[in-house]
């Protein structure tokens, strides 16, 4: 399913002309994700990959501070929730809420592949991830998902824009209900 993101109603759409997820399960337990992003990449802070020595756990926090694209899961009507933050470089993070931006703690699960194009030609660049979460019991495959897909693009002057397929009113918050926008209907059966 392809979707497109929608730039903050406060942030100017500067150096990114479109975003655009193609989503879709993967089986019960795998969710895959590509962010299409259409922009001057000359005027971008694109994150890249740590050298090969450093690489190890590609786990990072706070990787919104930058470039970063993002997805939010929860079953229908649940409190309890998910969020991935997935970098061009290839780090990620991966961690549980309890409610609303409540009990946040890491989550255990399998490092997601993250790949991205580093030096694309042309105006637009992919960022895909298979992220597996058959270690997330919240995330049951027979159940309909709700999901928030957004993204966070700092620019080399400093700015970021903040992105996703629906905005509450007020500042940017990713994790506000208004944002859970997408229903991915339950897996089928293998």
């Amino acid at each position: 399913m392809l979707v497109s993101l929608v730039p903050h109603p406060d942030s100017e759409k500067g150096a990114v002309s479109a975003i655009d997820v193609d989503i879709g399960r993967m089986g019960g337990h795998r969710l895959g994700l590509e962010f299409r992003i259409a922009a001057n990449f000359r005027q971008l802070e694109w994150p890249r990959p740590p050298l090969p020595e450093a690489r190890g756990d590609m786990f990072r926090d706070e990787l919104w501070r930058h470039t970063c694209f993002e997805a939010f899961l929860k079953v229908e009507d649940a409190r309890e929730y998910h969020e991935f933050n997935l970098s061009p470089s290839g780090e990620w993070a991966a961690y549980r809420f309890s409610a609303y931006r409540e009990g946040m703690e890491r989550a255990r699960i399998r490092p997601p592949r993250v790949e991205a194009d580093q030096h694309g030609f042309g105006p637009t660049r992919t960022v895909k991830a298979i992220l597996p979460l058959g270690q997330l019991g919240a995330l049951a495959a027979h159940e309909p998902w709700r999901i928030g897909l957004s993204a966070v693009v700092e620019e080399r002057n400093g700015r970021r824009t903040f992105w996703a397929l629906r905005h509450p009113p007020g500042k940017p918050d990713f994790h506000h209900a208004d944002c859970f926008a997408l229903q991915l209907a339950p897996a089928r059966p293998a």
